[in-house]
This record gives C-alpha cells, sequence and structure tokens, in this order.
C-alpha cells in the first residue's frame, strides 16, 4: 500500500471514528455549542448519553421525554435555584449519573424533588449528591428502577414544612441500595409500594422515621444502618415484609403495625 493510499485509510478511520462518537453523546458546557442541559436533551436521539463537563448550571424543569443517559463524569451542578422540581423523568430506559443537585423548590401544595420520575420504567437513579431538597428522590407510579449510591442531605426542621430523601408511591420491583440518607422528614417513604429491595443505606438525622412503609407488601430490607431517627422503622398496614440484618443506634423507637 502506498503512503497516499495510508494517508486516505487514516482519514476514512477518523472521520468514522468522530462521526461514531457525535452520533452516540451530546456534550453540554458552558464553551461547547450546547450550554445549557434543556437543550442537550432536545438535541439528542433516543438512547444517547447527554454528557454534562464541569459548571454550574441553573436550570429547573428538565424534562427527559425519552430514554438516554444524562452524566457527569465531573460532578456538574445543577442548581434549581428554589423554584420547582429539578429535573423530571418521563420516559423509560433512562439514566441519571453523577450530578450534584441542589436548591429544590418548596411549596405546601406540590411535593417538588431534586429528582421525579413519572410513570417510568428500567430507570436507574446513581451516583448523585441531593443538597437543600424539599424531596429528594420521588418516583410515582414507576417500576423495576434502581437508586443507587446516592447521597442525599435534607435541611428538615419540622415536620410538617419538609420532604422526604427517597419517596415511592405506587412503584414496584425498584432496588434502593446503599444511598447516605441524611436529616428529611422521613430518609425512605414506601406507600403503596410491593416487591422493593431496600439494601445497605444509612438513614440518619431524619426527623419522623428511618424507613416508612404504607400498604406496601412484599418489600425486603436488608443491612440497613438507621440512626438518631425520630423511629427507625414504621411498619403501617403492611404485610410480608421481611426484615434481616439491620442494624438500629439511638432511634427514638422501632415501631411495627402489622393491620389486615
Amino acid at each position: 500500500m502506498t503512503k497516499i493510499a495510508l494517508y486516505r485509510l487514516l482519514l476514512i478511520v477518523i472521520f468514522s471514528w468522530s462521526f461514531s462518537s457525535s452520533y452516540t453523546q451530546v456534550e453540554v458546557c458552558k464553551t461547547c455549542p450546547i450550554k445549557t442541559i434543556k437543550k442537550g436533551i432536545k438535541q439528542a436521539k433516543p438512547h444517547q448519553k447527554v454528557i454534562v463537563k464541569a459548571g454550574v448550571y441553573k436550570e429547573h424543569l428538565i424534562v427527559i421525554d425519552k430514554p438516554l443517559t444524562l452524566i457527569t463524569n465531573e460532578k456538574a451542578t445543577i442548581d434549581g435555584e428554589n423554584k420547582n422540581d429539578i429535573i423530571q423523568v418521563l420516559a423509560d430506559s433512562v439514566t441519571i449519573d453523577g450530578f450534584k443537585i441542589i436548591h429544590v423548590g418548596t411549596s405546601y401544595m406540590s411535593d417538588f424533588s431534586a429528582i421525579r420520575v413519572d410513570k417510568s420504567s428500567n430507570f436507574t437513579l446513581q451516583n448523585l449528591e441531593l443538597r437543600e431538597i424539599f424531596f429528594g428522590i420521588y418516583l410515582a407510579k414507576s417500576d423495576h428502577g434502581v437508586v443507587k449510591d446516592n447521597k442525599v442531605f435534607g435541611d428538615a426542621v419540622h415536620e410538617h414544612s419538609s420532604g422526604n430523601a427517597i419517596h415511592l408511591w405506587y412503584s414496584n420491583h425498584v432496588l434502593i441500595d446503599n444511598n447516605l440518607l441524611v436529616q428529611s422528614r422521613d430518609g425512605i417513604y414506601l406507600e403503596f409500594v410491593d416487591d422493593c429491595v431496600i439494601s445497605n443505606n444509612v438513614s440518619k438525622d431524619n426527623i419522623r422515621y428511618g424507613l416508612h412503609f404504607m400498604f406496601s407488601n412484599n418489600d425486603k430490607y436488608i443491612n440497613n444502618v438507621f440512626q438518631n431517627n425520630g423511629a427507625g422503622v414504621a411498619v403501617m398496614f403492611s404485610k410480608n415484609i421481611e426484615m434481616k440484618k439491620n442494624h438500629f443506634y439511638k432511634n427514638w423507637e422501632l415501631l411495627l403495625m402489622d393491620c389486615c
């Protein structure tokens, strides 16, 4: 092969790699053509990655309405400026990975959340740090998901004016694993939630309960730590709850109410 042919082949390889890279991901940064997360999601095709570079992005009501991965490897911060939900997931097969999310709006009429997943399945929320929240992660009518390796720091003072770190409502088959949940109303709250596993979490300094079951059946909580909460675990109007290898330290009480 001549040098010219080799040069042409090299150009083809470089072009093909560049085209493939640009096709499978969208990049967001302060000096990029796409400067906001909302625009990055809008530009992305289904199943692409939206990669967010370092920086503070002052955005709220970021709607993910297609399957994709929203990821930062540089701990980008999303600042909701205390206005509303910050991220809303309205599609199946969404992953959110690596962000610091701060300043969720507060409302006594709406459960504003750092991340709200609504009527979605096969989602993953991981490696997130949530601070200054009302609700942290809120799952509504969403199934077959994973919530793992997150840190949620609330600033709750009174029960009536605070939300829960991880909140599930009518959501089934969810794994909640290895999260740190601090100073919310409840660390984890489940209402009409079945067939979920809560494992390896640390839930501490929460005003009401470290873990709270309401009308939820066939769930497991295994190898969690509940420390300095109003009560360690409340099981109310729920059946077939499996409890193994959990650790309770300095909670006011462990409340179990098995009802019909």
